[in-house]
């Protein structure tokens, strides 16, 4: 498969860069980087990777290691990195609307080469730029894309592709973070406006977004029938942003709490049909279960190549940590678990490509995902020892920031609660 218009010359034109690369933290000097396989190795028997996918991924390599990587230590030092510029620097190479129409900025490419941008956006050195990322390109917009009007994509779309523009998404609230069908957050018709009252919670990019993807009651229908996605600009009246919320992990990235206070939207800012605002929210999840799959796993791989080369060096009773076949042992197993977890991974977006639902084979990657990346941070950071209970230390920045991979997005419960309805093992109710 050719990437449109001639490989985009691969991202327009290979992201070229004369960007100086500041000093690294004591994580890169102790480890070396996992080493890369080549085209040729990968491309052979690749499920769903061509030649064009790769080269996507290293000219975003490029970006990583110039614009990005640099300074994150920086920003998860000030609990927040410039969404502003990096997604400006993003956009400008075409990665934040890689599966986006053409007509509107994208590439129009399908969903693999998105999930091989997601897989080489794990080789940021923390988890909170490439979820925030996530959030502008898989999370707060694919709805708009498939099913809003061309106004609407116009305000929208065109500018966060560009990365003039940050989004965030407004679904989850106090009283409703995984049960999504729960939230109180009202949208009544006054006119052709709607006037908009409730709050969300835990808005990845919230403090910088110039819009949000929300969601909304719209009418007092059943709970799955009466939500309306609306495209609202983050600078109307009544929109005030409580505070930037503390985290476990995930520093660099901004989240969060809105609240809306008779904030007045016009109708035309409705994503597609009223009242379908659930199901495209159920559509717009499929997308980002897979995507924070193929991120973490990347990141996983990561730590156990980081893990390998600490414990190389580091000796204990007169021989390498990683010579004792506990140690060694472990690292194989975890490395079975990525790679079996690799294969779902591809095999869902394969499927998902050709147009097959693939939300039980998402929850199901997911789901392991976020246990196996529980699993794994743990094991790895006790072979570091008192390093690993250190903040200099890629591993730790990992054990911390990978929790999350549990929670948001659907909890590991919700996961399993979706993978048992499509086995019907369910209690008839």
């Amino acid at each position: 498969m050719a990437l449109h218009r001639g490989a985009l010359a691969i991202s327009r034109n290979v992201y070229k860069s004369t960007c100086c690369v500041a000093v690294r933290s004591l994580s890169d000097n102790v480890s070396s980087k996992p080493v890369r396989p080549t085209a040729t190795e990968i491309v052979g028997d690749h499920l769903i990777y061509t030649r064009d996918h790769l080269a996507l991924q290293e000219s975003l390599r490029k970006i990583i290691d110039q614009e990005i990587n640099p300074h994150v230590d920086q920003w998860e030092a000030e609990g927040m990195f410039p969404a502003h510029k990096v997604f400006k620097i993003l956009g400008d190479a075409g990665f934040l609307g890689v599966n986006k129409p053409v007509e509107y900025g994208g590439l129009g490419l399908d969903f693999s080469y998105s999930m091989a941008v997601s897989e080489e956006l794990g080789n940021i050195r923390c988890g909170g730029i490439p979820m925030a990322i996530g959030v502008q390109t898989d999370m707060a917009t694919p709805a708009l894309a498939r099913f809003g009007s061309a106004e609407l994509k116009e305000e929208f779309l065109v500018p966060s592709i560009t990365g003039d523009k940050v989004a965030c998404l407004g679904v989850s609230e106090v009283g409703a973070g995984s049960d999504v069908s729960s939230i109180k957050t009202k949208a009544v018709k006054k006119g052709d406006e709607y006037l908009i009252n409730g709050g969300k919670m835990w808005t990845t990019n919230g403090t910088q977004a110039d819009w949000i993807c929300l969601l909304a009651n719209t009418s007092d229908g059943p709970p799955h029938k009466n939500k309306s996605l609306i495209c609202l600009p983050m600078n109307l009246p009544g929109v005030h942003i409580a505070r930037k919320i503390g985290k476990l992990g995930m520093w660099s990235s901004d989240t969060a709490e809105v609240f809306f206070d008779d904030v007045r939207v016009p109708c035309k800012n409705v994503v597609g049909q009223e009242g379908m605002g659930f199901t495209y929210q159920m559509l717009q999840f499929q997308e980002e279960r897979l995507w924070a799959v193929g991120n973490i796993l990347t990141m996983m791989d990561n730590i156990i190549q980081e893990t390998i080369q600490y414990t190389r060096q580091r000796k204990i009773f007169k021989l390498p940590v990683l010579y004792h076949q506990s140690v060694n042992f472990r690292l194989a197993e975890l490395q079975t678990e990525v790679e079996l977890l690799r294969s779902l991974l591809h095999r869902a977006t394969a499927l998902y490509i050709k147009g097959n639902d693939v939300t039980k084979l998402a929850s199901m990657a997911k789901l392991k995902a976020g246990r196996l990346a529980r699993e794994l941070g743990d094991s790895c950071l006790q072979y570091w020892g008192g390093m690993g209970f250190t903040s200099d230390v890629l591993v730790s920045r990992f054990y911390r920031d990978s929790r999350l991979i549990s929670i948001g997005g659907g909890a590991d419960e919700v996961m399993l609660a979706i993978i048992c309805k499509y086995m019907d093992t369910l209690p008839k109710k």
